[in-house]
């Protein structure tokens, strides 16, 4: 789709859009606008109208393909500079329609530039790209806004350039360099409730594409057993997760596909998981604003009590890395 001038999609907010140094900004309601910088949010002097926040919301939807109505009174779409938006309408939300646009300012970093950055120091980056070229299956957890996208995209990059790479989001959001790169994203149900793709139906379209590696943008719900079943099959691949420890990363990844149906079990998935995934890696936004690495885990392949078993490989003290147990084989 042709690209349209950010000025016309944007309107009142285009300045915060072309602002670098504002990661992201949310609408709670025409008087109550903030942004992040640095990690840290704020509340700054814009003052909108209800209608001008609608037609920003039309604008960009025009642009994107997708629709938000009463039947589907949420929606998550890529503008045109690569950000993401998501907005949520009465009566879902009580009155205002929330908007949030997240700008994807880190998304073409390299490790070596998340090292530059002290997002990780040299030897977990030597570690995490030996992994990547290992063909080790990589999980990176983490909250919300913590840099979970920014390292698997520069963890995707790693990938040796003569590898099929597939990316499988809801939303673009990744961009990587490979050169054979194949990327496809959810589809929403049409006026009639049909036509609807989920990651699901992705990762299985996926596996007939002849791929080398799979990744997916974000595990969320059942298609964690989906995923599993790739990687379990000798299918390298990476995703990300939301978090809070590299332990509770297996411990959700062990519950999630849970939600594929009654058929399946913990007793299933623990061998499933301790075999499917090789390493975890942790990151986290400090509430100085400041993303890091926390920790980087190894899943040892061994399970007690239904519960995978993983070892530290590398841990930050608050001051710097400490080796652990764990190798990368």
């Amino acid at each position: 789709m042709e690209t349209m001038d950010p000025e016309v999609v944007f309107g009142p907010i285009a300045d915060l859009i072309a602002d670098p140094t504002i990661e992201e900004i949310w609408i709670n309601s025409p008087e109550r606008i903030f942004v992040a910088r640095a990690g840290k949010s704020q509340l700054i002097n814009l003052v909108l109208t209800s209608e001008s926040v609608r037609q920003l919301v039309d604008r960009t939807l025009i642009w994107s393909g997708r629709r938000l109505d009463i039947s589907q009174p949420f929606v998550d779409a890529r503008l045109p500079d690569g950000s993401r938006l998501h907005v949520v309408i009465p009566e879902i939300t009580a009155e205002h329609w929330a908007v949030n646009i997240r700008k994807h300012l880190m998304r073409h970093k390299s490790l070596s530039d998340l090292v530059a950055m002290d997002v990780l120091s040299t030897n977990v980056a030597i570690d995490l790209s030996r992994a990547v070229k290992s063909g080790l299956n990589i999980l990176v957890s983490g909250g919300t806004q913590a840099g979970k996208t920014t390292l698997l995209n520069a963890l995707v990059n790693e990938v040796p350039i003569n590898q099929r790479v597939i990316t499988i989001e809801e939303v673009f959001e990744l961009q990587p360099k490979n050169p054979d790169l194949i990327q496809m994203q959810t589809r929403g149900a049409n006026l009639q409730g049909d036509g609807a793709v989920n990651l699901r139906k992705l990762i299985k379209e996926a596996l007939r594409m002849r791929p080398s590696r799979i990744v997916v943008g974000e595990v969320r719900e059942a298609e964690a057993l989906d995923l599993l079943l790739a990687l379990n099959s000798g299918l390298p691949g990476m995703g990300t997760l939301h978090a809070n420890s590299a332990r509770d990363a297996i411990t959700k990844l062990q519950t999630l596909p849970l939600l594929a149906g009654e058929n399946i079990s913990h007793k299933f998935i623990a061998p499933v998981v301790a075999s499917a995934i090789d390493v975890v890696v942790q990151v986290s936004l400090g509430d100085d604003g400041t993303r890091r690495v926390r920790e980087v885990a190894r899943v040892t392949g061994r399970f007690e009590n239904d519960r995978a078993e993983i070892e530290s490989i590398w841990r930050w003290n608050g001051t710097d890395y400490e080796k652990g147990l764990g190798v990368i084989a």
